[in-house]
C-alpha cells in the first residue's frame, strides 16, 4: 500500500535520485530536503556500481531517516536513464515524480510545498495536471569558492504544450513533477536514449491530445554543472534529431534548430559579462 493510501494525505512525491560513488554530494541534497515544509515526499536512490564506502553512507543515511531509501541498480537497466526507469517502476503509482541528480538540490525550504500544491485541480470536480513543470538554475562554483548563479531554465507555454516543444521548448526534467496520469501514459524513458531520453519522453507525452499540463513560476531546484547532458556531444546531438524525427516526421529540422537557437540566446547574457569581464566587451 502506499504511503497516500495509507495515511489519507497527500499529494506524496518520489525523487529518483540516481548516484554512483557520489556520497560527496548528496549532503547539500539531503540538507535541502530535510528542510522542506512539505511533508510528504520519499527520496529513493538508485545506486549503480559503486564502492563500499559510498554504499555504506547510504546505509547510514537510510538508517538514520526512514524517508531514505536505496537500491542497487538493476544490471539489466544501465545508465542514467536506465537508473532512472527503475525508479519509475518503483515508486508507488499515485506518487509524483522527480528526477535529480547528486549534485542537485532544492534553493528554499517552501518550493515542495508550493509545487506539490499545483498538482491539485484548479477547480472543484475537475482533473489533476499531468505534469506541473516549474524553472531550475544552474549552478556553478567560482574560483574563490562562492555559488555562482547561471541561466536559468525554462518552458514556453504549458498551454500550448506540443506547440510549446515543436518551437525547440524542453521542460527540464530536473523542475518537472510527473504525475500519475503522465505515468499511465507513457511509463519509461525510452531505452535507445543514453543522453537525451528525457526530450523523447517529453515529445512522446506531446502526442497524447489530452495530456493537461500546468506551468509555474517557481524556480524548483538548483542544479550542478558536471552531469552527463554536458558530454558526448555528437551522440547527444544525433539522439535529440531522432527524437525529433520520431515526433515530428520530415519537419524534424525546425524544432531541431530552434533548441539550439534558444540555447545560444539563453547563453547571449553570461557571454557578454565574460567579455566584459576579461576587458573585450564594448
Amino acid at each position: 500500500m502506499s504511503d497516500s493510501a495509507a495515511g489519507g494525505v497527500g499529494p506524496w512525491l518520489s525523487l529518483i535520485v540516481p548516484t554512483l560513488n557520489s556520497h560527496q554530494l548528496l549532503p547539500r541534497l539531503v540538507t535541502s530536503l530535510r528542510r522542506q515544509n512539505w511533508p510528504h515526499w520519499r527520496v529513493l536512490f538508485i545506486d549503480g556500481p559503486s564502492g563500499p564506502e559510498h554504499r555504506a553512507w547510504l546505509d547510514a543515511l537510510c538508517h538514520r531517516d526512514k524517508r531514505f531509501t536505496w537500491q542497487p541498480q538493476d544490471p539489466a537497466l544501465p545508465g542514467i536513464f536506465g537508473a532512472m526507469n527503475q525508479g519509475f517502476h518503483s515508486a508507488p503509482a499515485d506518487h509524483w515524480l522527480l528526477f535529480w541528480g547528486s549534485d542537485d538540490w532544492a534553493p528554499a525550504p517552501t518550493v515542495l510545498e508550493e509545487a506539490l500544491k499545483a498538482t491539485q485541480p484548479a477547480a472543484s470536480g475537475a482533473d489533476p495536471p499531468d505534469l506541473v513543470v516549474c524553472s531550475g538554475r544552474y549552478v556553478g562554483t567560482g574560483q574563490d569558492g562562492e555559488i555562482r548563479l547561471g541561466r536559468r531554465t525554462a518552458f514556453s507555454s504549458c498551454r500550448a504544450y506540443r506547440l510549446s516543444l515543436f518551437l525547440g521548448s524542453t521542460p527540464p526534467h530536473q523542475a518537472t513533477l510527473i504525475g500519475p496520469g503522465a505515468r499511465r501514459r507513457v511509463d519509461q524513458f525510452a531505452a535507445p536514449f543514453r543522453l537525451s531520453a528525457d526530450l523523447d519522453y517529453f515529445l512522446r507525452l506531446g502526442a497524447c491530445s489530452d495530456l493537461s499540463a500546468r506551468g509555474l513560476d517557481l524556480e524548483l531546484v538548483h542544479m550542478g554543472q558536471a552531469g552527463v547532458s554536458g558530454q558526448q556531444t555528437r551522440r547527444r546531438l544525433q539522439e535529440v534529431k531522432l527524437a525529433y524525427v520520431r515526433a515530428f516526421g520530415w519537419v524534424w529540422w525546425i524544432p531541431f534548430s530552434l533548441r539550439y537557437i534558444r540555447r545560444l540566446w539563453s547563453r547571449l547574457p553570461s557571454l557578454a559579462g565574460n567579455l566584459k569581464g576579461t576587458g573585450r566587451g564594448g
